[in-house]
């Protein structure tokens, strides 16, 4: 999924971490399965010059990207001249995109487990998701 936006948490939920709209949006994806990348793009208004607000909102956009396994795209505080080139790396990354089977260890309750990714390889790295979704065992 892409997801174009300010970032900007116009419901409360506090400027934080542990915002609960936020982690909310992130643990949806995580259990759905869906890797969002974010394309930030400044706001209107008051919300669109306050640098506060916007660093927040890209921290949010961020941790939304990191958490779910993808990545997140912004050029400062301003408005891309195009998505081109973030939509061309997007695309790339497609390109180059595994799927990552493993076996969890189910629990009494379905929920969210911790999993590390790991590359040993040189001068390799990967972009993954930090949660997946496990159905409860039987």
């Amino acid at each position: 999924m892409i997801m174009i936006s300010s970032g900007i948490e116009g419901l409360g939920g506090g400027y934080t971490f542990d915002n609960p709209y936020v982690n909310k949006g992130i643990e949806d994806a995580q259990r759905a399965g869906i890797i969002v990348y974010t394309i930030y793009t400044p706001s209107v208004g008051h919300y669109g010059h306050s640098f506060w607000r916007t660093n927040w909102g890209q921290n949010f956009l961020s941790q939304l990207s990191d958490e779910t396994g993808a990545e997140s795209y912004f050029l400062g505080l301003g408005a891309p001249v195009s998505f081109d080139p973030f939509l061309r790396d997007i695309i790339d990354k497609q390109n180059y995109q595994y799927m990552l089977t493993f076996q969890a260890a189910p629990e009494r309750k379905a929920g969210l487990q911790n999993v590390k990714v790991r590359v040993i390889e040189k001068d390799a790295s990967v972009a993954a998701a930090d949660k997946v979704y496990v159905p409860a065992g039987m």
